[in-house]
């Protein structure tokens, strides 16, 4: 049974950091493709970052490069969203997800599972 469970959300000020972690069962991160999404409330799913780990490439959205990194821990089967610089702008429901074929992609509708989100909020 595929699983992914976040954690890691929380309060912290503009400009501070946060890690968020989802630790995924029932695949490896070599054989599907894997994103981070977020909503804020009112507004649409937006793609934070997609990753195909085992084409080595990651994909960060425009408003998140430079401050957020994706890294993971294969041993563990644990992906993180490191995210710094945090700015109010940022505050969200985190999600994880991932995709039943290799091929990273930002289209939410392209990921047949997903965690329960974790939020972040960030105050100014």
């Amino acid at each position: 049974e595929v699983q992914l469970v976040e954690s890691g959300g929380g309060l912290v000020k503009a400009g501070g950091s946060l890690t968020l972690s989802c630790v995924v069962s029932g695949f490896t991160f070599d054989d599907y493709s894997m994103g981070w999404f977020r909503q804020a409330p009112g507004k649409e799913r937006e793609g934070v970052s997609c990753a195909s780990f085992s084409d080595n490439v990651i994909y960060y959205g425009d408003s998140v490069k430079g401050r957020f990194t994706v890294s993971t821990d294969s041993a563990k089967n644990i992906m993180y969203l490191h995210m710094s610089s945090l700015k109010p702008e940022d505050t969200a429901v985190y999600y994880c997800a991932a995709r039943l074929e290799p091929v990273a992609s930002y289209t939410s509708y392209d990921y047949n599972y997903w965690g329960q989100g974790t939020q972040v909020t960030v105050s100014s």
